[in-house]
């Protein structure tokens, strides 16, 4: 956490509060907003678009999970969350919502930073994860358009799967496309015929 950080804090305790802006303050001057409860969290974090979320809160109720769920800020940016005790259904409520780190027995200022730093890192694992599989399924996606088209070509011109693959690709080198995009005009024009 060495760059400086635009950070929503979730905290009703004033004197909690204070503590932590001082805190995330000194480490490298992050930029830090205060919400005193939960209260249109998801608008707040549209608004400010913050690097980070940090909630503390004793009990964080479904409703604020929910709403940090809506606003998108765990697939966007890291959110970690200090609660004062365990409760199995809100912990698996809150890595279901895409809490980046959820700790138990409340926040000490001297465990912010590594808690945060913490956070920061499995948000970024999980992001690269999420794009992997986006990529993978995308690439799966025009694997199928490809093999129907070459199905569609060998049938219509009698090809061998190796002599439709390659007459594709040199339709798509012609035109200057990309074989996914050649695929997917004959998939359409061949059901269009059918």
């Amino acid at each position: 956490m060495s760059e400086t950080l635009t950070i929503i804090v979730v905290e009703p305790d004033r004197q909690r509060a204070l503590q932590i802006v001082d805190a995330l303050s000194a480490a490298a001057g992050h930029q830090v907003h205060v919400l005193g409860d939960g209260a249109g969290l998801a608008r707040r974090v549209a608004d400010i678009r913050p690097d980070l979320v940090l909630i503390d809160i004793a009990s964080p109720s479904r409703d604020m999970l929910e709403e940090l769920a809506l606003a998108s800020g765990p697939t966007e940016r890291p959110v970690a969350v200090f609660v004062d005790k365990s409760d199995s259904g809100l912990t698996r409520a809150a890595i279901e919502a895409g809490v980046s780190a959820y700790v138990v027995d409340g926040l000490r200022p001297e465990r912010i930073r590594p808690v945060l730093d913490a956070a920061i890192a499995r948000f970024h694992l999980f992001s690269r994860m999420r794009s992997e599989l986006a990529a993978t399924k995308a690439a799966l996606e025009e694997r199928k358009v490809i093999d129907r088209a070459k199905g569609f070509i060998m049938r219509a011109k009698g090809l061998s799967e190796d002599q439709a693959y390659a007459l594709m690709r040199k339709a798509a080198m012609d035109q200057g496309k990309r074989l996914s995009e050649v695929a997917g005009a004959i998939v359409t024009a061949a059901e269009l015929l059918k």
